[in-house]
């Protein structure tokens, strides 16, 4: 059954192949291949297939067990498959005749018949005979598979009769003919089927395959087949036919001529090759090997068929191919760029024309050989050529082998070369010919097309020979320099004009009139007119100029480095000894510090790298600082420490002092946190009496970089956070150094650290002390002008190269002690160098005992300057005008120098002053003695300057309400303080008028009453007063803002004194009628936003509600003088004379004048401008006037100039106060009789409050409505968009963002420049993130109707009184969709900007509380015509920061969120009754406090009601 059940197992056929054999004399030099054809059909793959078989063998191999003594081979057998599998399988035996290789005759074996007959034999025996597969195998045969013969016998079923029909080896295809004859006799008698396999057709011979066929045809069934084993064509064919001749039920297969089979064979081999070759193109690397890249490709069909055809050895060529091209792209390409870089280098080697011209190439290599630069240029291989080299494979390395050189391309790119440098010479010749002719052309102007001139060079020889592009190059060269020229010309011609700019206050903004003044006298210069072409370039140059003016530091100094005050103190750095006896002997007797130890605080290891720099400097931990040897303990922390506090302060280390460093805006705020700490932690501990005044000084890192953008923003920031914390701060110093920190801050930061703890040790243990060692006897102030053309070094040489003379205290960076003997006594004199800039804020707020006020006469800006700042100095104080020029020759032989000398020798004789020159060649006037007469003049003077000086301060102290510089005679300092709101001025600069470390003279203070808390709060100190220097800790940081007074005062601004001697005459005729102050809110009473006033530039003012920041009578009957809260009303009828007179009188001394009164020339220069726009009037007639009419001068608006300081209907300052002339103020006066008259009448009200235009300019933009500026595609404003992209990108962490008010000509400048280009780009204009909120804000009081339409104010209101917090919010929400979608637009974007403002509250202190009361007045524009609405301003505030707090909820569906100030978010309550006294503390302006007007004014005085 289970024989049944097997499947029948497949056919099994034996074939004998058979053919011509024997030896060499029978069969020739070769076989028939029979071998060849068993071998390609039993293993048909390339890599199995061995095309040569020998048949002469040793003995030992043919008794192995593969021949195994046998004439006969079993090559195995082939599984024939069909549909179904295995179809069935062929066992090949292969017979033949082995040759011995000793006797070279057939070897005996078991069968001795001949061949023929044994060939013939039809069953074959032989016990464990081995399949063979090649010749290699015999006697290896256990290295090979081994695979015995079935049975060790076999049945022959057929015979494949092999017939050779090539050209054969030296054998005679008739003796084969004849063989294969008589073989075929002897095989017919088996009665077996026979086929005839016609061998090597590749190679046949066309007349013995036709034979072979005519011997077949002579056969019955006797079938020939074309075979070829070496390229596989019919080999299985032949078995395949043979097999149906054995089994007639198959189907008897096709047979294929030859070539047809060929072609078909090739065919496959082509298509396999192409696919394998693509294959192989995928490797791009020419360092791949086959081994890895056939192992990768190993399981790949199309790898894997092109190795069964051609075989693994043609696949490795054919790889090999491929790496050897992609090596000669790679060397291709590598010299393609050695020639392409080949000229760089010659450019670099070879660039002089005249030495390469003559020379050969070769000649050219060596002197390239010899050049400095060569090797970077190229590289010398030891092994050449270079492509044989690793070098190719070097990629990074772009130097280029110098062997490569030798070739023909290097040869060419050389000559090439030496072309080019030719034609280059000829056309840079050309270049500059045309230039010459350019700068013949007389009429061609700044800013002149090219379009313009091109007509005018047409035919010029220069021009035809440059290309298109080099003649406009050549054209924008000479505009760029004629263009530089004019605007320094321009610059310099403003100088000559000084005396336009110079007569305002600093920090003041020029009016309307005064630009048109300016304009009208400029407009005749012909510098002026020469940028007529590029007015916005000159308007530009005359902001800039006026900005400076105005707003002078040594950082926007116009020169530059040349900024004297620049010079000035790089010299005195490296010309003084920095040695003071005096000061180091105060340290030693105060506290007797040998040892300093220092806490330094830093950020990602800046506090390390600080430490470094000071061991660097120091030997053994030993510093040498002002003659004295410390021995430095250093300790640096970095401020994320955890252990911070624990660090700061122990037993073993009690610090001195603590450096904190920052290099960013993100380090100075962690630092600043890091120190409330400490501050809060010593001050709940109160470990060490020294703990609690811990001195701290904040050091800036240099950024290694000097235009680097943020180091003006970081020096702002860090002087706040100084002024902040009343520490010192130590600036990065001018110049360029190439390490973070410089030795000059290390200096000055230890000396702060030693002062501190000699002030703190005076403070914790006063004793009396006698005069300070280095305090001056007498002041000097030596001004010269920025770009002079003169050495600092000439000017200061008197000084310099006496023996007397020694550095300043220390922090006086641009001062220097003399002693000398003048009378009978020896006089300390400090002279302190600056430039006239840096000189004016020392002009009007120090005691200065006598200026030496230096100018070029070889420049007629230099003399501008001097008239211009002499002009507004005190006749009381002595001066020296000192010229400087090369040599006393100058005087005869230039008409401008000796016009210079004149006028200066003529006006120092009309001011009764000392006049010297200094001559540069010359070595007697550069002595001291060149001085002595001016200082013994000032010692004469020093008892009246004093007490001149001393009465001008009692004065602004007595009769100002605000105490704005306190002084005494000697010692101590200002106190400045950082500002609480916007109404602190908007003027002052973001640094100190002469820059941050330019040392201000010494200002007398009561400082030394008081003493500093852990806050920096003074409170009084009754003990014996002692002088410990805080002016030298104080002047660290610059003064840029008022001090905070003492006690809680509303707004006040210092007044002119004149102005302050007119209003004490008043009140001194009328003290009865003086009204009493209105007492300030207590401090207890007001909330923290309240340090936030309302901001003054958002709130618009009628005509009549005159602001009471300050006021001039403008006449002298019954007019009302108002001093912010105190108003004096004036009854006396007396003339302004006969008032000025009596004023006078009263006080029993001649007041000072200014020199401009005293000197006619002075006077006549700065009326001569005045009368070119207004006034025929003669000099004398001027001047004369002048000494009998001197009325006081009215300081400039320090607010935010939105609003003009009298008239808020103008834009800038309209004050007639500020003119100096003394003619136009009385005109003025006159033309304005009757106008508070007329103010008084009734008011008629309106619903809408219209604003005033701020602008002195026509704009076609600015004050537009805004459904002009915008678009249904640009919704919001381009101005706005770019102002808040401008604030987002760069200040959004700025401290006091929205409530700093910026430099109003700065926002002009803005607007202007954005009227002319909306394109402008605000970051390209170096204006600070102040200005342009500024100027977004006053975008926003333009607009011709408020941003939060009038209509919805009331609904606003009374939604706000919901005490529901989700009810009022949502009735807001629908409120703000009433909105005109264009104002909905902008309101929804400028709140939520204002709410990422907000989010930085932690850096920029910017709330949305505080930002709510710096927005809404310009969001909302109230109507202060409106009693009634002076009660609900809170509310309206509270509207809009409910607004910025709720920004996600109302414009972008989030979710309600919790206020951070629960009391701020509480709406007010509903009586409006109640409403009213909760005002009081919120400390608005003066003039909206309806409880105070109702105090002061019974009556309606002023008609406002």
């Amino acid at each position: 059954m289970m024989a049944k059940n097997k499947e029948p197992r497949p056919p099994s056929y034996a074939v004998s192949v058979v053919g011509l054999s024997g030896t060499e004399k029978d069969k020739g030099n070769c076989g028939v291949g029979k071998s060849c054809l068993c071998n390609r059909f039993v293993r048909s793959k390339a890599d199995e297939y061995y095309p040569e078989h020998t048949s002469v063998l040793s003995t030992i191999d043919f008794g192995g067990r593969v021949v195994n003594n046998d004439h006969f081979l079993y090559w195995g057998d082939v599984a024939q498959s069909g549909e179904e599998g295995i179809d069935c399988r062929i066992h090949v035996i292969e017979q033949t005749e082995f040759i011995d290789d000793q006797t070279f005759l057939p070897h005996r074996s078991t069968n001795l018949q001949p061949y023929i007959k044994r060939a013939a034999a039809s069953k074959l025996q032989s016990a464990e005979k081995l399949m063979y597969i090649c010749t290699d195998q015999l006697g290896l045969e256990q290295d090979f598979e081994q695979k015995q013969m079935p049975e060790g016998k076999l049945n022959i079923d057929g015979f494949l009769l092999c017939i050779d029909v090539s050209q054969g080896c030296n054998r005679k295809f008739d003796d084969q003919l004849k063989f294969v004859n008589n073989l075929y006799i002897q095989l017919s008698k088996s009665k077996k089927p026979i086929i005839i396999a016609a061998t090597k057709c590749d190679e046949c011979v066309d007349h013995y395959l036709r034979e072979v066929q005519a011997f077949a045809s002579n056969k019955k069934n006797l079938v020939v087949v074309e075979t070829s084993a070496r390229f596989n064509v019919n080999v299985e064919t032949c078995f395949t036919a043979l097999v149906q001749m054995m089994d007639k039920t198959r189907g008897k297969p096709k047979i294929i001529p030859y070539l047809d089979a060929y072609k078909t064979q090739r065919q496959l081999v082509v298509t396999a090759t192409d696919k394998f070759e693509k294959l192989v193109q995928t490797v791009r690397d020419y360092h791949a090997t086959w081994k890895t890249v056939s192992n990768k490709l190993k399981n790949h069909p199309d790898y894997e068929e092109y190795i069964n055809l051609e075989g693994t050895k043609k696949a490795k060529n054919t790889f090999s191919k491929h790496i050897e091209q992609l090596k000669q792209e790679h060397i291709r390409k590598r010299k393609e760029e050695y020639i392409n870089a080949l000229p760089r280098a010659l450019n670099t080697l070879l660039s002089n024309l005249d030495e390469i011209e003559l020379l050969s190439w070769s000649e050219a290599l060596k002197v390239m050989e010899k050049r400095p630069d060569f090797q970077s240029c190229f590289v010398v291989l030891e092994k050449t050529p270079w492509d044989e080299t690793d070098h190719i494979d070097k990629v990074n390395d772009r130097r280029i082998p110098f062997d490569l050189l030798n070739t023909l391309e290097a040869e060419k790119v050389y000559q090439n070369h030496v072309q080019h440098l030719i034609s280059e010479k000829r056309r840079v010749e050309m270049k500059e010919k045309f230039k010459k002719t350019l700068e013949k052309i007389q009429f061609i102007s700044p800013g002149q097309p090219w379009e313009e001139v091109i007509c005018f060079v047409v035919e010029d020889e220069a021009f035809k020979y440059i290309t298109d592009g080099d003649s406009k190059e050549v054209y924008a060269r000479h505009q760029r320099e004629i263009v530089e020229k004019a605007k320094e010309e321009f610059q310099e011609m403003l100088f000559e004009h000084s005396e336009l700019f110079y007569d305002l206050d600093l920090n003041a903004t020029p009016s309307t009139d005064k630009m048109s003044e300016i304009h009208a006298v400029l407009s005749e210069e012909p510098r002026y007119k020469a940028l007529q072409k590029l007015a916005p370039d000159r308007e530009s140059l005359l902001l800039k100029h006026i900005g400076f003016v105005y707003h002078p530091t040594k950082e926007t100094c116009l020169s530059g480095q040349n900024c004297m005050d620049i010079k000035v103190e790089e010299l005195l750095a490296n010309s003084l000894l920095q040695q003071d006896h005096g000061r180091s002997n105060l340290y030693h007797d105060s506290a007797n510090i040998d040892k300093i130890n220092l806490f330094i605080l830093g950020k990602d290891g800046l506090a390390q790298e600080l430490a470094n720099e000071i061991r660097t400097q120091s030997t053994d931990d030993e510093y040498a600082l002002d003659g004295k040897i410390y021995e430095l303990d250093l300790r640096p922390v970095d401020a994320k420490s955890p252990y911070l506090l624990t660090q700061l302060w122990t037993s073993a280390f009690k610090p001195h002092g603590c450096f904190c460093v920052f290099n960013s805006i993100e380090s100075l705020t962690f630092i600043g946190e890091c120190i409330a700490k400490i501050r809060a932690e010593a001050s709940q501990i109160r470990r060490d009496r020294y703990m609690a005044n811990l001195s701290f000084t904040l050091i800036l890192a240099n950024q290694r970089d000097s235009v680097s953008k943020n180091l003006p923003i970081l020096r702002h920031q860090g002087q706040q956070l100084a002024n902040k914390l009343q520490c010192p701060f130590v600036d990065v110093p001018a110049g360029t150094y190439p390490r973070k920190f410089n030795e000059a801050q290390i200096k000055q930061a230890l000396r702060g650290v030693l002062e501190a703890v000699k002030h703190n040790f005076d403070v914790v243990s006063p004793v009396p002390t006698i005069k300070d060692l280095s305090e001056a006897d007498l002041r000097i102030v030596m001004c010269a002008m920025c770009g002079d053309p003169f050495s600092v070094d000439l000017i200061l040489s008197p000084f310099l190269d006496s023996h007397s003379c020694s550095a300043a205290q220390a922090g006086q960076n641009n001062s220097l002690m003399l002693d000398k003997i003048i009378g009978e006594k020896r006089r300390r004199i400090q002279i302190t160098i600056l430039s006239y800039h840096s000189s004016i804020g020392v002009r009007k707020d120090e005691l200065v005992h006598g200026y030496i006020l230096v100018y070029s006469a070889k420049r007629k800006a230099s003399m501008g300057m001097l008239r211009a700042f002499l002009s507004e100095v005190q006749d009381t104080i002595p001066v020296q005008l000192v010229a400087v020029t090369d040599s006393q020759a100058d005087f005869f032989e230039n008409e401008a120098i000796k016009e210079l000398m004149t006028e200066g020798e003529h006006i120092a004789t009309e001011i009764t002053a000392k006049f010297t020159a200094l001559y540069s060649l010359s070595q007697y006037h550069r002595q001291t003695e060149v001085f002595t007469l001016f200082f013994s003049d000032v010692l004469e003077k020093k008892s009246m300057i004093e007490s001149s000086y001393m009465s001008d301060s009692t004065r602004e102290s007595t009769h100002t309400s605000e105490d704005v510089f306190p002084r005494s005679p000697r010692g101590g300092s200002l106190d400045y303080n950082y500002p609480d709101s916007e109404d602190d001025a908007e003027g002052p600069p973001p640094y100190s008028p002469i820059g941050d470390d330019v040392r201000l003279l010494p200002a007398p203070s009561d400082r030394s009453k008081y003493r500093l808390d852990l806050e920096g709060n003074e409170y009084p100190v009754h003990s014996t007063p002692i002088n410990c220097h805080d002016h030298e800790r104080n002047h660290k940081v610059p003064p840029p803002i008022k001090p905070k007074p003492l006690v809680p005062r509303t707004n006040v601004k210092k007044l002119d004194p004149n102005l302050l001697k007119t209003i004490e005459a008043g009140i001194g005729k009328n003290p009865r009628k003086q009204p009493s102050r209105v007492p300030a809110a207590p401090p207890e009473d007001t909330e923290q936003s309240d340090n936030y006033a309302e901001p003054i530039d958002t709130i618009y003012k009628h005509k009549g509600f005159a602001d009471d920041i300050y006021a001039v009578p403008e006449d002298s009957q019954n007019r009302i003088i108002k001093v912010r809260n105190s108003i004096v009303i004036n009854t006396q009828g007396e003339e302004e004379n006969g008032f000025s007179d009596r004023v006078s009188k009263s006080h029993g001394e001649r007041r000072p004048s200014k020199y401009k009164y005293k000197s006619k020339t002075l006077f006549s220069k700065a009326k001569s401008y005045y009368r070119r726009t207004h006034s025929d009037a003669s000099d004398d007639e001027a001047f004369t006037t002048s000494k009998g009419k001197r009325k006081g001068r009215h300081r400039g608006s320090e607010e935010d100039p939105l609003l003009s300081p009298v008239e808020t209907w103008k834009g800038g300052i309209d004050n007639p106060a500020i003119t100096s002339d003394q003619e136009l103020d009385e005109k003025k006066m006159k033309k304005k009789p009757h106008k508070v008259k007329e103010d008084k009448k009734p008011k008629k009200k309106t619903k809408t409050f219209n604003p005033p235009i701020r602008r002195n300019w026509e704009s076609n933009y600015f004050g537009m409505p805004l459904q002009d500026l915008v678009t249904p595609e640009k919704p919001i404003p381009l101005f706005v968009e770019k102002c808040v992209q401008f604030i987002e990108d760069t200040g959004l962490c700025t401290e006091g963002l929205y409530r700093v008010s910026g430099n109003k000509t700065d926002q002009d400048n803005i607007q202007k420049q954005f009227d002319q280009d909306h394109n402008i780009s605000l970051e390209s204009m170096g204006v600070t993130v102040n200005a342009v909120a500024g100027a977004l804000k006053a975008f926003f009081a333009d607009l011709p109707d408020p941003l939060v339409p009038y209509s919805l104010h009331q609904e606003l209101l009374e939604t706000s009184k919901i005490m529901d917090k989700t009810e009022r919010l949502h009735e807001l929400k629908e409120i703000v969709k009433k909105f005109h979608p264009v104002n909905y637009d902008v309101f929804r974007y400028i709140i939520t900007h204002l709410n990422r403002v907000s989010q930085q509250y932690k850096t920029n202190y910017m709330t949305a509380d505080n930002l709510s009361i710096c927005f809404w007045p310009t969001l909302m524009r109230p109507d202060f015509e409106n009693r009634e609405f002076l009660s609900t301003t809170k509310i309206h505030q509270s509207v809009i920061e409910t607004f910025i707090q709720q920004c996600q909820f109302f414009f972008y569906n989030g979710e309600i969120v919790e206020a951070p100030n629960a009391v701020a978010c509480q709406p007010p309550p509903s009586n409006p009754v109640q409403m009213v006294e909760p005002m009081v503390p919120l400390q608005l302006p003066p003039p909206l406090q309806p409880q105070l007007i109702q105090s002061q004014l019974p009556a309606d005085p002023l008609g406002i009601i």
